[in-house]
């Protein structure tokens, strides 16, 4: 990726210099810099405010409750996962987090999670309890999206959480497809 983002600066200022436009080019980086360093601010000022909110959910019992209600659907989902504590203690917290919308504090808990259904399998192959696990990860559904609220603020939305009705509707409706077409996939592989 490096390679990418140096190549593109690199043809920029080529190009500027050769339409004899570098003093716009410098310009223009020096304002899109600017620009950035605001961004990233704003941002990351949104983010830490909304994992501060979900911090108090997650000491307030409000994460292990949410967990506990995931648990029965989560273990017919999951049912090899469901018989090691550890693993689907894990799962079950994962998926309440990424719902609550705190992905970074998701990643741990699936990637232990990911570990446990991986020593269930066979070595060096996922298994489709595994795969399945990644497909709802991918495609989370989120009670409160704050990175995007967060980004939509930053660039001035008036109202950066309007977006929930659709937010709620798209992540459920490619969850669910995700799911068949796991199910769909370790049906086929059986056969």
């Amino acid at each position: 990726m490096s390679r990418i983002w140096a190549g593109a600066i690199v043809i920029s200022v080529v190009f500027g210099s050769l339409n004899g436009q570098f003093e716009s080019t410098g310009a223009a980086s020096l304002a899109g810099a600017g620009a950035a360093v605001d961004f990233v601010l704003s941002t990351g000022a949104l983010i830490c405010l909304w994992c501060g909110v979900l911090e108090i959910m997650r000491r307030s019992g409000i994460m292990d409750a949410l967990s506990r209600a995931l648990s029965r659907p989560l273990g017919k989902l999951f049912p090899r996962a469901a018989r090691n504590k550890e693993t689907f203690a894990a799962l079950c917290a994962n998926v309440s987090a990424n719902f609550l919308g705190l992905g970074n504090a998701a990643t741990p808990m699936g990637i232990k999670a990911a570990q446990g259904m991986a020593r269930q399998g066979k070595p060096g192959a996922a298994s489709a309890e595994l795969c399945l696990l990644v497909v709802i990860n991918t495609a989370s559904i989120q009670l409160l999206p704050t990175t995007v609220a967060a980004v939509r603020a930053a660039n001035g939305a008036a109202a950066p959480f309007d977006i929930l009705p659709a937010v709620w509707l798209s992540s459920a409706t490619s969850v669910m497809a995700g799911i068949l077409a796991a199910k769909l996939f370790e049906a086929l592989s059986r056969k």
